[in-house]
């Protein structure tokens, strides 16, 4: 199919951000598409740091993808959310894992090695205080030329938008959570 004016690009950068559920299953989704494309992907998780679905997804798949598929998890647990933070995580603790996640983040994406980085939950990370903006845009602009980035999580700064290629707002029209009820394994996490 042509579309005569339109060019392709060699990599873009997308966030999928707001209050809405979806953020990570958007980027699960985008994994897949990725590799099976034969693209290399770089899984890279901010804040969940207990086992949740597309974790045991990604090792179930791992040995498939090898060298084309790397996962890092590298959070402490949610962070400033009442009752749901993790318990017995000092601020500094969790300030030194986002640090440390960002790091290989960098890394993955600076390398050429990645047809795609996903960073999910960086936006949540950089909302709370644990990483910068400055962190993120250096992360944005820094990227090897050929490498697309994902970047996950609530409260994406309006700021650095000018510096996407795709941003999709999850907004929460309904949620059961509201009502009292737990995230149901395998829906929610």
């Amino acid at each position: 199919m042509a579309f005569e004016g339109y060019a392709t690009k060699d990599s873009v950068v997308l966030v999928y951000t707001g209050s809405g559920k979806g953020k990570t299953s958007a980027a699960v989704g985008l994994m897949a598409r990725a590799l099976g494309n034969s693209w290399s992907v770089a899984f890279i998780q901010f804040i969940k740091h207990w086992e949740v679905s597309e974790h045991h997804f990604i090792k179930e798949i791992q040995p498939i993808y090898g060298s084309k598929l790397y996962f890092f998890k590298g959070g402490k647990g949610f962070y400033n959310a009442g009752s749901l933070s993790a318990k017995d995580v000092t601020t500094e603790e969790h300030k030194i894992a986002a640090e440390r996640t960002l790091e290989i983040a960098l890394k993955c994406a600076r390398s050429g090695k990645y047809d795609l980085v996903i960073c999910d939950e960086i936006n949540n990370a950089v909302n709370d205080g644990l990483i910068s903006s400055a962190d993120l845009k250096e992360l944005i602009t820094s990227r090897h030329p050929k490498t697309s980035l994902c970047l996950t999580g609530r409260n994406f700064k309006p700021e650095l938008l000018e510096l996407v290629d795709i941003a999709t707002e999850m907004k929460k029209l309904k949620h059961h959570f509201d009502n009292h009820f737990l995230a149901n394994k395998g829906i929610d996490y």
